[in-house]
């Protein structure tokens, strides 16, 4: 953004917070970032309808495209971390996580929506949420309440060491995991974007407030376009890598609740 007296104003975090433009003042109040979730969503299951309703045995290039990214989340993912049986119980979780995530995150390399739904807080608390429900879900139902005597007592540890060491099994199982999940993905699409966000307003301002006006400076935006071109590419990598990471993550949790023994 760039003032009309040639003031260059940097991108803030209230961009983060936008007002209701559909339903203002009611409970059911939408703004800018929940449509752009709302819609991201729409385009998630559209795709995944439009690859899978009428699969071919030699399949096509649409299809081919939906197979190859389900495959890689069943394969890689999956089954590689939770083995066969596990890895096809807890797969439509995982697979969700991994789509809605890079969906959400992808949002925001593309124009005009230009903002990741997954930047605030409440999408990837939840995601967070459920990712911790499933793990302890996981380590109860396979193990019953053993469960707790694995994640909270290290063996081979004498005794007396417990007192220390379980305090802290506790705050990194059941606190530090659902927290780093949600702060990693929240954080890295809200860097990533203000950082974008202000590539584009400084070539806006160079280009078209500093040029017109006679100012040489401004050809400074040819070269904060071409970063903000290879900045796209990298952030468009960084929403699939966040999905792969948080899917991934969520996959070693099970795995590690569903251990006979750390």
């Amino acid at each position: 953004m760039s003032a009309d007296d040639g003031v260059f104003v940097a991108p803030t975090i209230d961009q983060f917070f936008p007002d209701a433009v559909l339903f203002a003042g009611t409970p059911f109040a939408l703004n800018r970032i929940l449509i752009i979730r709302m819609l991201a969503v729409a385009v998630l299951v559209l795709w995944l309808w439009l690859g899978t309703r009428r699969m071919k045995i030699v399949p096509g290039r649409f299809q081919l495209s939906v197979e190859f990214l389900l495959g890689f989340v069943r394969n890689n993912i999956a089954i590689e971390t939770l083995g066969e049986k596990d890895g096809k119980r807890f797969m439509p979780v995982i697979m969700t996580m991994f789509f809605l995530v890079f969906a959400t995150n992808i949002t925001g390399a593309i124009s005009p929506l230009l903002i990741p739904g997954s930047s605030v807080i409440g999408l990837p608390l939840i995601l967070a949420l459920i990712a911790w429900v499933l793990f302890i879900y996981a380590g109860f139902k396979k193990l019953k309440w053993k469960y707790l005597k694995n994640a909270l007592f290290l063996p081979g540890v004498p005794w007396p060491l417990y007192i220390l060491l379980t305090p802290l099994e506790i705050l990194s199982t059941f606190i530090v995991r659902p927290v780093t999940l949600t702060l990693r993905l929240l954080m890295n699409m809200v860097s990533g974007h203000l950082l974008l966000a202000l590539v584009y307003s400084a070539s806006s301002f160079f280009l078209f407030t500093l040029l017109p006006k006679g100012n040489f400076l401004g050809l400074i935006g040819v070269g904060t376009v071409a970063f903000g071109l290879v900045y796209l590419v990298f952030e468009i990598f960084v929403a699939a890598l966040q999905a792969y990471v948080f899917a991934f993550l969520t996959a070693i949790y099970i795995q590690l609740a569903t251990a006979e023994e750390h």
